[in-house]
C-alpha cells in the first residue's frame, strides 16, 4: 500500500454484483478503504469478509431510491471512512427489451427511480463532503444507450442520458473546487445486469454473449480506477467504451 492511498475511501453503490463488485475488489487491491452499499445484505457481508483481508471495509444495506435512507447512511459513516476521495455511482438497472408500446409501466418507474432518483439522492448527500477536496472524483455509470438509440431502450436509454447530462452539469457547478466528474459509458458488457434485464432468461443471456467477446466487469473496474488515479488537474469528462466486437450499423429504413 502506497502512502498516497492510506486512508482514502471509495464509496461504491450497487457493490454486490457486476461492475460494482469488480470495482470493490480492484480498489481493495490498491489499498483504498471501501464503503460498499447494496440491497442484498448477505452478499455485502460475504464481500466484506473477503475484502477485509486487504483493507478496511464498511458495508451498509441501502436502497438508493429512498432519500431518507441515503441521508441517514451518510450521516452515520464512521470517522475512519469520512475521507471519501471517490464516489462510484454504480447502482442501476435495465428491465425488459420489449418495445415501448408493450413495455410495463412499473418497469419504467423502477428504472427511473433507481437510475435517476437514486443517483441524485447519493450525489446530493456526498457532494458536501467532497467539495473543495482536490482530486476528489465522482464516477457516474451511464451507458452507450445514453448516446445511441436502439429498439427496446426507451426509458433505460433516457435514464442514462440523464446520467450523462447530470454529470456534465455537476462538473460545471464544481469547476474550481477540485472535484472531477466522469460519465462512464460502457457498451456490451457481460454481467448479472443483463440477466436481470432479461427477467432471468438464461438462454437469452447465453445467446447474446455467445462469441461476442463482451466487456467484462473487471475491464470496467480497471477503467474506474484509472479515472480515479489521474493527477488532480486531469478530468475525464466522459468515456464511451465498447468491446472491439461491437460497432455502429446503418440507420434502419422501414419500407411500407
Amino acid at each position: 500500500m502506497s502512502q498516497s492511498t492510506i486512508n482514502k475511501s471509495v464509496l461504491i453503490t450497487g457493490a454486490t454484483s457486476g461492475f460494482g463488485l469488480a470495482a470493490a475488489k480492484k480498489f481493495a487491491q490498491e489499498g483504498w478503504n471501501l464503503i460498499l452499499t447494496g440491497r442484498r445484505q448477505e452478499r455485502l457481508i460475504s464481500l466484506a469478509d473477503e475484502l477485509s483481508k486487504l483493507t478496511l471495509v464498511y458495508i451498509a444495506t441501502l436502497d438508493v431510491r429512498n432519500s431518507e435512507e441515503v441521508t441517514a447512511f451518510v450521516e452515520n459513516l464512521p470517522n475512519a471512512f469520512m475521507n471519501i476521495q471517490t464516489l462510484v455511482n454504480n447502482a442501476g438497472l435495465a428491465l425488459g427489451t420489449d418495445p415501448s408500446y408493450t413495455a410495463k409501466l412499473s418497469d419504467w418507474h423502477t428504472m427511473i427511480d433507481t437510475n435517476v432518483i437514486g443517483l441524485v439522492n447519493v450525489t446530493h448527500a456526498i457532494l458536501p463532503l467532497i467539495v473543495n477536496k482536490e482530486g476528489a472524483t465522482i464516477i457516474n455509470l451511464a451507458s452507450i444507450a445514453a448516446n445511441w438509440p436502439y429498439p427496446g431502450s426507451h426509458v433505460y436509454g433516457a435514464s442514462k442520458a440523464f446520467v450523462a447530462q447530470f454529470s456534465r452539469n455537476i462538473r460545471a457547478d464544481v469547476a474550481g473546487k477540485g472535484v472531477r466528474v466522469t460519465s462512464l459509458e460502457p457498451g456490451l458488457s457481460e454481467s448479472e445486469f443483463s440477466l436481470v434485464r432479461f427477467g432471468g432468461d438464461q438462454k437469452k443471456y447465453d445467446s447474446l454473449y455467445k462469441g461476442a467477446q463482451a466487456i467484462q466487469p473487471e475491464d470496467i473496474a480497471n477503467i474506474m480506477f484509472w479515472i480515479a488515479s489521474q493527477p488532480p488537474h486531469i478530468n475525464i469528462n466522459s468515456l464511451e467504451v465498447m468491446p472491439t466486437s461491437q460497432a455502429w450499423n446503418n440507420f434502419n429504413v422501414i419500407k411500407q
